[in-house]
């Protein structure tokens, strides 16, 4: 696509400049490499987009159409690189931004350093707290949250998909054996977390069955960090993002324990107050932490997670 674009841009410089001769000069091109360019245009189109003699440069009336075309795409390309630009030279300033705990450790405490290096007329201040935060009265630019807050004063943009898996150590497996099936969690040791902590554990089968488990243990926690520890350690059974367990599921310290049954799971947003004019610095850093994050999401869907569990 990038060759073809270059292909492009010879052929509006060609008919500007009104030669070849002088459009390879404008562009810092050998006369060949703008010949051989215009044609391999022109063989790739099945089309004549240019008749030229010695003396003169005249369009075709396939070249007029398609010239007329390509100079209203390389100005619309020419305005958006100006406009990514403009947002980088007034991307500046103090950033504040809150997350839990977790996704802050696990992927913010890397990413913003990276961030950092694009933008570095941005600071930040990363507050860690997996309290639902006001922001406007918090003063904080962007909030990092699993779902979306019910509040009409806030927009919330997606980043990135989430999925959630039943989870343990291998040790607990090869202690207490495998669950087949949801009903099963009602023989196995499960970790509780939250506050108040999530007993009812709900399902979604490949038929698309919905199914609730209330599920006990001997270990229940307020701290969902806690309650991944003591997964590792084979306590239990854990319900947790992949955001949170994918590295351990990648190292085996981890398994997941029904692969059959998907967990419904809200996504990763951005979180920001609704103003007339977002101030570059939260535009840019919410488009740099959702490509990283989109890029970096190995977890979209089934396959990823019965592969994990098979190998």
């Amino acid at each position: 696509m990038i060759d073809s674009l270059l292909d492009v841009t010879v052929f509006t410089r060609v008919v500007s400049a009104g030669s070849l001769s002088a459009a390879a000069r404008e562009l810092g091109m050998s006369l060949a490499v703008v010949s051989k360019r215009l044609a391999r245009l022109e063989k790739r189109l099945g089309v004549r987009l240019v008749n030229r003699t010695t003396r003169s440069l005249n369009l075709t009336e396939e070249g007029a159409e398609f010239h007329e075309r390509c100079v209203r795409v390389l100005d619309e390309i020419g305005e958006a690189e100006e406009k990514v630009r403009s947002l980088r030279r007034g991307a500046s300033g103090l950033l504040k931004v809150t997350a839990t705990a977790a996704f802050a450790r696990r992927h913010l405490g890397r990413l913003i350093p990276l961030f950092l290096e694009r933008y570095p007329d941005i600071r930040v201040q990363l507050d860690v707290s997996d309290s639902v935060i006001g922001l406007v009265e918090s003063g904080y630019d962007v909030a990092i949250r699993f779902g979306a807050l019910p509040d009409s004063s806030l927009i919330a943009r997606r980043l990135a998909p989430n999925h959630r898996v039943v989870c343990g150590a291998p040790s607990y497996f090869a202690r207490k054996g495998r669950p087949r099936r949801p009903a099963d969690l009602k023989n196995h040791d499960c970790i509780a977390f939250g506050n108040p902590p999530n007993q009812d554990w709900q399902f979604e089968g490949r038929g698309g069955e919905t199914t609730t488990v209330r599920v006990a243990g001997s270990l229940v926690t307020n701290n969902g960090e806690v309650a991944h520890e003591w997964a590792r350690e084979g306590g239990g059974l854990v319900l947790k993002s992949i955001w949170d367990v994918g590295v351990d599921l990648d190292a085996g310290r981890l398994e997941v324990a029904l692969p059959d049954y998907r967990v419904p799971a809200a996504p990763i947003h951005a979180i920001y107050p609704h103003t007339r004019g977002v101030a570059a610095k939260v535009k840019v850093f919410i488009e740099f932490l959702g490509g990283e994050l989109r890029a970096a999401y190995r977890w979209d869907g089934m396959d990823r997670v019965e592969n994990s569990a098979s190998t």
